[in-house]
């Protein structure tokens, strides 16, 4: 039985300069899975997901989110997304302590110029506690380690209490415990229902830590369950062309 679409895409067409660097990018979401997005770099997945969130304009298409059942746009569902971007593109020199970070997850269901309340500073601190950085709330978060940063930004996620969590290469320069930590806690919020949706570089562990995988190379070239479409045939017309557009193999497959 299919599970039920969390995101989906249709015909997403994105240009910078005028060059295209996504074209007709057609594909979906679902709740309770784990999906990584994969292919060679300058393959335009962290622009997918930008396109997608609105955070780069696209040419063409559109992404609709579906909340309980009701397709949304982005604007519609933002509260009901949670986004953690790529390290590189923080300002770790921001003077902010952990438990300040974790607690601007909290900030979507708050109105306008509203304080947080207790209730949203214990769902914080329960989100640090399940991330294993309750010693270090009170740290600047300039002082943390790549992999404790990580781990701060995926507590900010979890306290928005989203439906659907996108991640620009979580796992990007992570010693191999935390990258074990971090897939372990999106595996939890996949079972109890959410999407989980990640940016993903190693594909020797696609098939360790998520259910579908969706390969591409500006292009679509696959989309489904991991043990269908991570073949020896998808990863080379994926990975032996590294500019231009790409043809998607017959055969394969968006479930």
């Amino acid at each position: 039985m299919l599970a039920e679409t969390a995101i989906k895409i249709k015909d997403l067409t994105v240009a910078y300069h005028g060059d295209p660097v996504l074209y007709n990018i057609s594909t979906e979401f679902y709740y309770g899975n784990r999906t990584a997005i994969v292919g060679p770099n300058g393959a335009g997945k962290s622009t997918l997901l930008k396109a997608s969130l609105g955070l780069t304009k696209s040419l063409t298409g559109q992404a609709n989110f579906y909340i309980q059942g009701k397709a949304l746009n982005i604007d519609q569902a933002y509260k009901h997304i949670a986004f953690v971007p790529q390290a590189q593109s923080v300002d770790w020199t921001f003077p902010a302590s952990v438990f300040d970070v974790v607690l601007m997850g909290r900030y979507g269901h708050l109105g306008l110029g509203k304080r947080p309340r207790k209730a949203d500073k214990d769902i914080a601190t329960k989100n640090l506690e399940k991330v294993g950085l309750t010693d270090f709330k009170d740290r600047q978060i300039a002082q943390l380690s790549g992999g404790q940063r990580q781990r701060v930004f995926l507590a900010r996620a979890f306290c928005q209490e989203a439906d659907i969590i996108i991640l620009d290469e979580p796992l990007a320069g992570v010693d191999i415990k935390t990258e074990e930590i971090i897939m372990d806690l999106l595996s939890q919020e996949a079972k109890t229902g959410k999407a989980i949706i990640a940016v993903h570089h190693d594909l020797n562990t696609v098939s360790q830590y998520f259910d579908r995988v969706l390969m591409m190379n500006r292009e679509l070239i696959a989309s489904g369950p991991v043990d269908q479409c991570l073949t020896p045939e998808t990863i080379q017309s994926a990975y032996s062309q590294s500019q231009g557009p790409v043809q998607s193999r017959e055969g394969s497959v968006d479930l």
